[in-house]
């Protein structure tokens, strides 16, 4: 699979190696390409994930502000929730395209 900012590619992984979480893809971070991620300031916790990093992405000329996320220490119990460990990998905005 590959995720696509502005026809840029910024992920290409194995579907097998991806976590899919209420409708997300989420990402190993080797997947993903490393310039095309800047850390975001902006703070989020989710209730059974955690602590969230916000990244902006960035591709194809075009910058889009809090495109990503990840969780990189999971709360306990939140991988066996999905069935894997996702921790550390990195999920994008709707507004990037997953194919």
């Amino acid at each position: 699979m590959k995720a696509r900012l502005n026809g840029t590619v910024i992920a290409e992984a194995d579907e097998n190696d991806l976590v899919r979480i209420e409708g997300n893809w989420y990402w190993p971070p080797v997947s993903v390409v490393s310039s095309a991620l800047s850390p975001s300031p902006t703070a989020y916790t989710c209730p059974w994930k955690g602590a969230a990093q916000y990244y902006h992405v960035a591709g194809g000329g075009q910058t889009l502000e809090d495109g990503a996320w990840a969780y990189p220490d999971l709360r306990p119990g939140a991988a066996d929730r999905v069935g894997s460990d996702f921790a550390g990998f990195i999920a994008f905005d709707r507004s990037v395209e997953i194919s």
